[in-house]
């Protein structure tokens, strides 16, 4: 695995977080997302943003793991910028698919990037519902890869999802 990263340490308390630069890096988002599309059995994904500007290449990535799961053809909808209320209420909207939200805090120098996963309920996910799972993949560089072209999965985006308030 390149750039591999200390699983245990970033994939726990239900979510995947860790300094930036340093303990986690954009190619994790790829890995996350291609992992949680093959633990959910999902061909359809929800994934929102916070609009931090460290926080969009995390989301760009992300989005790229998850339509490249294996054979999933996975269809993401992009919400853009949203919160956790606002996606769960996408994720419903859409018909209660799993989702994602990452976002980054922090002060100028050092950055911690987050990235929460949430089951087809919106509950978020946790050991027992996924998250173990998608860590064992990542430690054991079981990442899934597609199975060709046709298995790849498309981006629409859906902002018209996230109301403005």
């Amino acid at each position: 695995m390149l750039n591999s990263i200390d699983t245990d340490a970033v994939i726990r308390d239900g979510r995947v977080a860790g300094t930036f630069p340093g303990e986690i890096h954009q190619g994790v988002a790829w890995w996350v997302a291609a992992c949680f599309v093959v633990v959910s059995q999902t061909s359809r994904i929800a994934v929102a943003h916070d609009g931090h500007s460290i926080t969009g290449e995390f989301h760009r990535r992300f989005c790229r793991g998850a339509i490249n799961a294996q054979h999933f053809s996975c269809q993401l909808a992009d919400l853009g910028e949203a919160n956790e209320d606002q996606l769960v209420h996408a994720m419903q909207a859409l018909g209660n698919i799993p989702g994602a939200l990452l976002s980054t805090t922090g002060d100028g120098g050092r950055q911690t990037v987050t990235i929460r996963l949430y089951d087809a309920e919106g509950q978020p996910l946790t050991e027992d519902t996924g998250l173990a799972k998608v860590r064992e993949m990542i430690a054991a560089d079981r990442v899934p890869i597609p199975v060709n072209d046709q298995a790849k999965g498309r981006i629409t985006l859906r902002r018209d999802l996230v109301e403005t308030t």
